[in-house]
């Protein structure tokens, strides 16, 4: 006899009480960034649904200061990585020295041990090192001559890189990128925010000044949650849609896969329960589709010549695919 497990459904109360704390953790972080409300909600909605971010952008726009923020928020562990072309993986995962005393091997935490971890110019380190990444990425765990150690929960990687700065560089392989689930720029601040800014030159630090407002357990607790948020199946079929067609699209080699599918449902989750509601409507898919999905597309050589973008592909096939207008299954309460 076969059993079926029920899953448990986002109460109202409890989505009301999701979106009140997003809120203040969009508010918290967003004192040292000012104006992008926008960006910080997306880093938020990123640490909510256990994956990590990539912050990529020109220089002096607040991709460390955005990711300091964060760290500064939350009461937990928190640590700066800076990536250097002689970094060598141990420096990031750790290493086991021998112990005389005991005539054992004791294994020493590397900084990717942390709930907040900022890899700050990720793209300058060798691909052995980036390499280094992918396991406790993927699957919150670091291997160290043949023993297993995880790294905890919350655990968040907020990597940064310059776009136009190509000198000693080395570009992040598909398989990395495929490993963050948004990718994001921070932009320039608008004229309102930068004479705000401007006036406070004596600040330095902005992200040090901030107060922590939640517990890593807290947000641990909210992760859980957001993944109760019901999902009716017109919008998976949605969803299974848009990513389909993406490797259609004119000028794409490589689409999304299943796992880019999946990145996306989750997202759309936190940023359904970020909005007081217990269910994801077609329009939470089609907000988060280009910052989940266009770092995972690989365009035609030359389609890249003539100016295609992946975010120009993902905005095209979300245009062209009609979403559902009727649920088929009511949330359960």
């Amino acid at each position: 006899m076969t059993t079926t497990t029920v899953q448990p459904v986002m109460t109202q109360e409890q989505a009301a009480w999701f979106a009140e704390t997003f809120t203040r953790l969009v508010d918290n972080v967003g004192q040292a960034v000012l104006g992008k409300n926008h960006v910080v909600r997306l880093v938020v909605t990123t640490l909510l649904s256990g994956g990590h971010l990539l912050l990529e952008d020109y220089p002096g726009t607040g991709k460390t200061q955005l990711a300091r923020a964060l760290g500064q928020t939350l009461q937990a562990t928190s640590s700066r990585i800076q990536f250097t072309p002689d970094l060598l993986p141990s420096d990031v995962t750790g290493v086991s020295i021998f112990d005389p005393k005991t005539q054992t091997f004791e294994f020493h935490q590397g900084p990717i041990f942390a709930s907040v971890v900022l890899a700050d110019e990720i793209n300058r380190a060798s691909p052995k090192t980036q390499s280094a990444l992918l396991e406790v990425m993927e699957e919150g765990r670091v291997t160290v001559d043949g023993v297993s150690h995880r790294v905890g929960r919350p655990f968040i990687v907020l990597a940064t890189q310059n776009p136009i700065e190509q000198a000693g560089t080395y570009r992040l392989p598909e398989a990395q990128l495929d490993r963050f689930l948004m990718r994001t720029s921070v932009g320039y601040p608008d004229h309102a925010a930068t004479v705000e800014i401007l006036a406070a030159a004596a600040v330095r630090d902005r992200a040090g000044a901030l107060d922590p407002v939640i517990t890593g357990a807290a947000v641990a607790d909210m992760v859980a949650l957001a993944d109760t948020v019901h999902v009716d199946p017109a919008v998976l079929e949605y969803v299974a849609r848009l990513a389909a067609e993406t490797r259609r699209a004119p000028g794409v080699v490589v689409g999304v896969s299943v796992r880019g599918a999946l990145s996306l449902v989750r997202a759309a989750k936190t940023w359904a329960a970020s909005q007081g509601r217990t269910y994801v409507v077609p329009d939470d898919v089609s907000d988060l589709a280009e910052p989940v999905w266009a770092h995972r597309l690989v365009l035609e050589a030359e389609a890249e010549f003539e100016g295609a973008t992946a975010a120009g592909a993902v905005a095209a096939v979300v245009a062209d695919v009609v979403p559902p207008t009727v649920r088929e299954q009511a949330p359960r309460q």
